[in-house]
C-alpha cells in the first residue's frame, strides 16, 4: 500500500510503506510480534503502526502548538498595563475558537481540498470532517465492510481530523500575532470581526499557494514550518492594523519621544515567552508530517535541536545589542529576541549543520531589535513588539532558506513579496472597512480607564485602583 502521493503541506512526498523500517516498539511486544506474526503480516502490521504512529503524533504535536495559545496570553497580559489584562485574555482564548470554528467551515478546504496544480485556491464548499471509509470503520456492523473501509483508513497514512487538528493550531498562531500588537486600543468585536475573515481566508489563501501546492509551491518556494506562511502573515496582518488603528493615546508625544508604557508582570512576560518556545518544538518537529522509522527520528531531533540552538542564540544578540542600541540591557528585548530566533528558524529547521541554526537564530534576534527601534521612528506603535519578532524575523529565516536550505533565492524573494503584498492590502482593506462602519478603536474615556473596566466591568487585579493617565 502506498500513502498518499504527496503530504498534506505539498513539499515532500511520501515514501511507500512497505520501504519504511518498522517503528521501534516496547520489548515486549516487539518479542510477541517476533514471535506470533508470520512473515507474510509484516507488511500489513507496518502499515497500521504507521498509520498510529503518524496520526498520534499529528495530535500530540498539536497539543503543544496549541499550548502556545497560552504563552501568547501570558506574554500578551504581562506586557499590557493591569488595566486592559482581562481584555488580553478574552481575546486570546476569543481568538483561538474563532480560529478552530473558520478552519472547520472553509477553511482548511480552500488551503486543501481540491487545490489545482499551481493553483490559486481550493474548494468553497463548507465543512470538513471525518471521511466515510473512517465513519464505517467507527460505527459499521458488517465485518468485510469494516475490514475494506479499515484498509482504506490505513493507506491514507493518518487520520483525517489529526491531520485537520495539526494544521488548525497554525492558524491560530498567527491570529495570536495580530493580538499583541494592537492591544490596548482596538475594539474588541472588530477585532474578532479581522480574526474570522483572516482564519477563514486570508490565511488559507496563503496556505493554498504553498503548502496546499498551489502556484508557490509550484515554483518550489520553501517554508518547512511557516516562517513567512504563518508567522509573516501574522505580522502584515499586525502592521496593516496598528497603521488603520493608529498608536495609543500619549504614546508619540507631539516633540517625537516616545512614551515609555513599561509591562505590567515581567515574570509573566517571561513565562510566556518559554511556554512559547516549549510549543515551538511541536510547531517545527511536528512539520516532519511522518514518525515512520529511523530516517524520521535523526530528522525530528536535528529539527528539536536546531530550534532549541537558533532561539538560544536570538536571546543572546539581543542581549549583546540592546544596551548599544536601547541603553541599557533590556530584558523585554532579549525575551523578543528569543522568539525572533525561533521564527527565523522555522522556514528550515530541518538543516543538518547546526551552527547555521545558530547564525540564522542569532540575526534574527538582532533584526528584533533593529526592528524595535525602527517602528519608533516610523510611530507606528506594536505593544509586544510582535512584527518586529515575527514579520521582519520571518522574511530573514525564509531568505535564509537559500542560504542553508536549498533553497532559490529569487523563488523565496517572489514568495515572500507575493504573501506580503496579498496579506497586506486584504487586511489594511478589511481594518479600513471596519473603520469606517463599526468603527475600529475604543473611546479615549475608555482608553484612559482600560478596557477591562469599559468593556468587560472586570479587573484582572482588582485591588489596585485604576488612575486614569494623564501624559507626561
Amino acid at each position: 500500500m502506498i500513502f498518499d502521493s504527496i503530504c498534506r503541506r505539498g513539499v515532500r512526498a511520501r515514501r511507500p510503506a512497505a520501504a519504511l523500517p518498522l517503528p521501534a516498539l516496547p520489548i515486549l511486544t516487539g518479542a510477541a510480534l517476533l514471535l506470533l506474526a508470520p512473515s507474510a503480516a509484516w507488511a500489513a502490521v507496518g502499515d497500521e503502526t504507521q498509520f498510529v504512529l503518524n496520526s498520534f503524533s499529528f495530535l500530540i504535536w498539536g497539543a503543544l502548538v496549541m499550548w502556545m495559545c497560552a504563552g501568547f496570553t501570558m506574554l500578551e497580559s504581562g506586557s499590557v498595563r493591569t488595566k486592559n489584562a482581562s481584555v488580553i485574555c478574552l481575546k486570546n482564548i476569543g481568538l483561538y475558537s474563532i480560529a478552530g470554528l473558520m478552519f472547520y467551515f472553509i477553511g482548511y478546504n480552500i488551503m486543501y481540498v481540491g487545490v489545482p496544480e499551481g493553483g490559486w485556491f481550493g474548494s468553497l464548499t463548507l465543512f470538513y470532517g471525518t471521511t466515510a471509509d473512517e465513519v464505517t470503520l467507527l460505527t459499521g456492523e458488517d465485518a468485510a465492510a469494516k475490514a475494506a473501509a479499515s484498509a482504506a483508513v490505513i493507506e491514507t497514512g493518518k487520520a483525517t481530523m489529526s491531520d485537520w487538528f495539526f494544521q488548525m493550531v497554525f492558524v491560530a498562531t498567527t491570529a495570536s500575532i495580530v493580538s499583541g500588537t494592537l492591544a490596548e486600543r482596538v475594539k474588541l468585536w472588530s477585532f474578532f470581526a479581522f480574526i474570522t475573515v483572516l482564519t477563514a481566508i486570508v490565511y488559507p489563501v496563503v496556505g493554498a499557494w504553498t503548502w496546499g501546492g498551489g502556484w508557490l509551491a509550484e515554483m518550489g518556494f520553501k517554508d518547512f514550518a511557516g516562517s513567512t506562511i504563518v508567522h509573516s502573515t501574522g505580522g502584515w496582518a499586525a502592521l496593516a492594523g496598528a497603521i488603520v488603528v493608529g498608536a495609543r493615546k500619549g504614546k508619540f508625544r507631539p516633540d517625537g519621544t516616545v512614551r515609555s508604557t513599561p509591562p505590567s508582570n515581567v515574570p509573566a512576560v517571561t513565562l510566556g515567552v518559554f511556554i512559547l518556545w516549549l510549543g515551538w518544538f511541536g510547531f517545527n518537529g511536528g512539520s516532519q508530517l511522518a514518525l515512520g522509522g529511523a530516517a524520521d527520528a535523526v530528522a525530528l531531533s536535528n529539527i528539536l535541536a536546531n530550534t532549541n540552538l537558533a532561539a538560544a542564540a536570538g536571546v543572546m544578540a539581543a542581549i549583546a545589542l540592546s544596551r548599544p542600541l536601547l541603553g541599557r540591557v533590556d530584558l523585554l528585548a532579549s525575551l523578543n529576541g528569543a522568539i525572533g530566533g525561533l521564527v527565523s528558524i522555522t522556514a528550515a529547521p530541518d538543516i543538518a549543520e547546526h551552527y547555521w541554526a545558530v547564525i540564522i537564530g542569532g540575526v534574527g534576534g538582532a533584526i528584533v531589535i533593529l526592528g524595535m527601534k525602527l517602528l519608533e521612528r516610523l510611530k507606528i506603535d506594536d505593544v509586544v513588539g510582535a512584527v518586529p519578532a515575527h514579520l521582519f524575523a520571518g522574511i530573514w529565516g525564509t531568505l535564509a532558506v537559500s542560504i542553508a536550505g536549498g533553497g532559490n533565492l529569487l523563488v523565496q524573494l517572489i514568495g515572500i513579496a507575493a504573501i506580503g503584498a496579498f496579506v497586506f492590502a486584504a487586511s489594511w482593506a478589511i481594518w479600513t472597512l471596519l473603520k469606517v462602519t463599526v468603527g475600529v478603536r475604543i473611546a479615549p474615556t475608555a482608553e484612559d480607564l482600560g478596557q477591562d473596566v469599559a468593556e468587560l466591568g472586570i479587573e484582572a487585579y482588582p485591588e489596585f485602583v485604576v488612575i486614569p493617565e494623564h501624559d507626561d
